[in-house]
């Protein structure tokens, strides 16, 4: 029961490697002085597109992706081009593979921003459990998946105890 999960996680993990910007270092000496742009031309200038664009990919790329368009403009590159390996290996995948990422990408593109991080974080811990250990977490995770939702909700405490013990 805890492949499905994983597997959700590594295909999230993949493709939602998070790109931090490099930070600028500041020079004590002071930039040399440009000429100020006009109001106009700044806003003339449109961002710099990010690629591959959602047109840049072939039509079985986009065949494979048709559940990310609506997302696509809104992804960095590293995960536009994580999803783009994955359309590339597809067709070489067996049926029930090609199924298993189908239903794994609208399982993903249904997720919010935060359960997407949220995804990614709990790949991240999955993956540095050592190998030995992953077989406990596979039998703990199908004991909670055979509780009844009544029994799973008993081991989360109400959120006002929760509150009342941190303070």
């Amino acid at each position: 029961m805890i492949r499905p999960l994983i597997a959700l996680l590594a295909v999230g993990f993949a493709a939602a490697t998070l790109a931090q910007p490099a930070p600028t270092q500041q020079t004590t000496q002071p930039a040399p002085a440009k000429p100020a742009a006009k109001p106009a031309a700044k806003a003339a200038q449109a961002p710099k597109k990010i690629r591959p664009a959602w047109a840049e990919l072939t039509p079985e790329q986009q065949d494979v992706l048709a559940q990310l368009k609506p997302e696509w403009d809104k992804l960095d590159r590293d995960r536009r081009l994580k999803w783009v390996g994955i359309a590339k290996r597809y067709p070489a995948m067996q049926p029930e593979q090609q199924a298993r990422v189908q239903r794994r990408m609208e399982a993903w593109v249904k997720l919010s921003s935060e359960q997407r991080r949220q995804a990614r974080e709990n790949y991240k811990r999955i993956a540095k459990v050592p190998p030995e250990r992953r077989g406990d977490l596979r039998q703990q995770w199908a004991e909670y998946q055979a509780l009844t939702p009544q029994e799973r909700e008993g081991l989360v405490p109400p959120a006002v105890d929760a509150y009342k013990h941190r303070h």
